[in-house]
């Protein structure tokens, strides 16, 4: 474990994403409901 993180990273790279990718995960965020109900979590995808 010592040898694989005792190495500084010297490449690294900006990940960039597309407007659409953003666009598409906040509108499931917005539909995703979570609901308590007899002490159980529910999840629901409000379309």
């Amino acid at each position: 474990m010592e040898k694989i993180y005792s190495s500084p990273e010297t490449q690294c790279r900006l990940i960039t994403s597309r407007p659409e990718t953003v666009k598409f995960l906040l509108d499931y965020s917005r539909s995703l409901h979570m609901r308590e109900f007899k002490g159980m979590t529910i999840e629901q995808n409000l379309n």
